[in-house]
């Protein structure tokens, strides 16, 4: 029986090694010890998903014994059945975690870091780029996959300049995400009526999509004294600060002169993690974009993946249609895919020969 005490024990003393000053300039110890500390969040957040099943287990046995009610019992019985297969699942899971130890993902496309930016519309661009976050939000919530934000730039009126967030499969065996998502990068367009348009026009603007493979820890090393990391106050919508203390990070690598920031939690630890996590996919996009060119024209035709420079859908809200330009086709009800409902449409880029 796993004994959860001991893990939340190694746990909080993880998280008090990592709380010390001087880590921060410690790279390599940093690394180990929050690759230590998301494995052990996972196994936590595991048992306590197992602990919650167990939990509606007993409710429906206890309906079960009470005698009462046929009808209360016949769905008892039925959600019981299901519960008891999941309850199966979770716990190969999560025995699946304890054997690993802290091994990362095994398998590359288990996890992608999507980047949306808000293009050409003023303050209309900025809310597209909040639905295009929704929409692959609920589209992540559809295939059981888990989200989070690692930086973002919202503006005022409920939209973003600037959102980047990860997505990974929450299964222990991996799933191929980026397989799912690698077509979502290109320039999107949108063209409906915006709610601060007084004429009825028709606006037309666009927001940008960059999906990143998360790298594997084992596919290229960062060096730490080709990290420059600077920390600042965290700031939100029209300046103002939403924490006193300095947690926002940036990062500099100082071979590229790429830079990434992250703000969006009150930890700075945390921010650093999630500032790493960006700075990693973007430097494996790099690497496979300067390998690609290598390759020559007619390979990079072949590759098929998506560049943030190209137009690659339109979403028409007046006449209710999304088009995708690159197969050349049309789907409708525009609520229902902003809702998530986007599988139709990958499975249609998948079984193209882009």
């Amino acid at each position: 029986m796993l004994n959860l005490d001991n893990i939340k024990k190694e746990y909080d003393e993880i998280l008090n090694q990592l709380s010390s000053p001087e880590l921060i300039s410690d790279w390599d110890k940093f690394e180990e010890l929050s690759k230590k500390k998301r494995h052990l969040e996972k196994i936590i957040e595991k048992q306590k998903e197992i602990d919650q099943i167990k939990k509606e287990i007993e409710e429906n046995r206890s309906i079960l014994s009470s005698g009462e009610d046929s009808e209360l019992a016949s769905l008892a019985e039925g959600e019981l059945k299901t519960l008891l297969i999941k309850q199966d699942n979770l716990e190969e899971e999560l025995r699946a975690l304890l054997r690993s130890s802290d091994t990362v993902e095994a398998t590359k496309g288990t996890a992608v870091i999507v980047e949306i930016r808000a293009g050409t519309g003023g303050d209309e661009a900025g809310l597209f780029a909040a639905d295009l976050f929704k929409m692959y939000s609920k589209y992540g919530q559809l295939q059981g996959w888990k989200q989070k934000v690692l930086d973002s730039n919202p503006t005022g009126i409920g939209g973003f300049k600037e959102i980047i967030f990860e997505l990974k499969s929450a299964s222990a065996s991996g799933g191929d995400v980026f397989s799912k998502m690698k077509w979502e990068g290109g320039v999107h367009r949108v063209q409906r009526i915006p709610t601060t348009e007084k004429s009825g026009r028709v606006h037309t603007s666009t927001a940008s999509v960059a999906v990143l493979p998360k790298p594997v820890k084992t596919e290229f090393t960062i060096k730490p004294g080709d990290l420059k990391t600077d920390v600042y106050k965290s700031s939100g919508p029209g300046g103002q600060y939403v924490n006193k203390r300095e947690t926002a990070v940036r990062i500099t690598h100082l071979p590229t002169g790429l830079v990434v920031t992250s703000q969006t939690e009150r930890n700075l630890l945390q921010n650093k993690e999630n500032a790493l996590a960006i700075l990693e996919a973007r430097l494996l996009e790099k690497r496979e974009t300067e390998s690609e060119e290598k390759m020559g024209d007619k390979r990079r035709i072949q590759i098929g993946q998506a560049k943030r420079a190209e137009k690659i859908r339109t979403y028409n809200f007046p006449r209710d249609r999304l088009t995708d330009h690159r197969i050349k086709k049309s789907f409708h009800q525009l609520e229902k895919i902003l809702n998530g409902e986007l599988e139709p449409i990958s499975q249609a880029l998948n079984s193209q020969d882009l």
